[in-house]
């Protein structure tokens, strides 16, 4: 089959595998000897580019076994297997393109790019939660259920301003980031944060912060809008309005996520365990091709993202797809008393925006 692609016209690989085919071969080169597997005297064994396409095409497409078991002549039970030594090999291998900043300067780059693409400067990420819905098989049983009633497994995310995650954490309940492993290093001050910097032509040194919605709690390096309710003034109306275009950037990762591998199209019918490894095995192929000189125009092609142009919003390709469906649940929102430190530095934050940090289309989101 991989053969037959590789002679069709351009595209079709790409198509297939959601990659090139030089990446293809270059994952193939890494994960080779973790997937491989032995002849026997019953039996040859299925090749090891047989079993990398059979779970990227799982990805790509979320088929059922007994589909792919049709496409690729070999039994359930053996994609079954591919899929989780594939998604296991791609988490030991490629767990590196998923790093978080270990000292201030590598912070301070996080920080520039979103100067840079977004206007909100100190700003070291945009960070969401999501459910990761699934269908657990008969006769299971899980506690992953969720406050919705359904059953998930939770994926917490932090990405920088070029599209990539800098964290995740995969299977945290209950208060997802208070239950993750950055929240315990974000409190005992363990991040390496930068301290406070001077914001453009602007007298006073601010936090270094991360850009949240109301599903986090607003704190001293926690962003989050101000509520509707006490928004009416339009300096706050501003502030919503620039920490929701720099926040988009985390919005458009999960979408893309969810358009190019469309396994989280639908709830997955597999084990808990099983959806926590396939979601974390996309996640690290999105940073592998976002940065891959080879796929990266076929991954994310011109258009895949929302822009603006002169304050005017366009929406990204991957907003357009009419059946677009999802299994990722947004996580629910509940009131958090904030913090004073983080109602000061949210008020700061909004006066800059309205002075010296005023960008010229602001005033029509006013």
């Amino acid at each position: 089959m991989l053969t037959n692609l590789r002679k069709e016209p351009s595209g079709n690989f790409e198509n297939f595998c959601r990659m090139s085919a030089i990446d293809f071969e270059h994952l193939l080169s890494r994960i080779g000897l973790l997937i491989a597997r032995q002849d026997t005297n019953m039996r040859e064994s299925i090749p090891m580019q047989e079993r990398l396409a059979v779970a990227l095409r799982f990805f790509a497409t979320g088929d059922s076994y007994s589909s792919l078991s049709f496409l690729f002549k070999f039994s359930k039970q053996t994609v079954s297997r591919c899929v989780d030594e594939v998604c296991k090999a791609l988490i030991q291998e490629l767990k590196k393109e998923i790093k978080l900043p270990e000292n201030e300067d590598e912070w301070l780059a996080i920080a520039q790019g979103f100067q840079d693409q977004w206007n909100f400067p100190n700003c070291l990420g945009a960070i969401d939660g999501k459910h990761v819905l699934l269908q657990c098989p008969n006769n299971t049983i899980t506690d992953d259920i969720n406050n919705k009633g359904t059953v998930s497994v939770e994926l917490l995310a932090l990405v920088d301003a070029h599209y990539c995650f800098t964290f995740v954490d995969i299977g945290c309940q209950g208060q997802v980031f208070n239950n993750s492993s950055l929240f315990p290093k974000l409190k005992k001050d363990e991040l390496k944060l930068p301290p406070d910097g001077n914001l453009p032509a602007f007298d006073e040194a601010l936090p270094y912060v991360f850009l949240a919605d109301p599903a986090f709690a607003l704190s001293r390096h926690m962003m989050i809008p101000y509520p509707s309710s006490i928004e009416k003034e339009c300096e706050k109306r501003i502030f919503n309005y620039r920490l929701s275009h720099a926040r988009r950037v985390v919005e458009n990762v999960f979408g893309v996520l969810a358009s190019v591998f469309r396994v989280f199209r639908k709830p997955m019918m597999l084990q808990p365990e099983k959806v926590s490894n396939v979601t974390l095995a996309c996640v690290l192929l999105h940073n592998f091709m976002r940065r891959s000189p080879t796929s990266v125009s076929s991954y994310t092609p011109p258009g895949t993202f929302d822009t603006e142009v002169d304050g005017k919003f366009v929406p990204g390709s991957w907003r357009k797809d009419e059946s677009r469906t999802t299994s990722f649940m947004p996580l629910k929102k509940v009131a958090r008393k904030p913090s004073e430190e983080g109602m000061t530095t949210r008020d700061s934050f909004a006066e800059y925006f309205n002075s010296s940090g005023k960008l010229p289309w602001q005033d029509e989101y006013c």
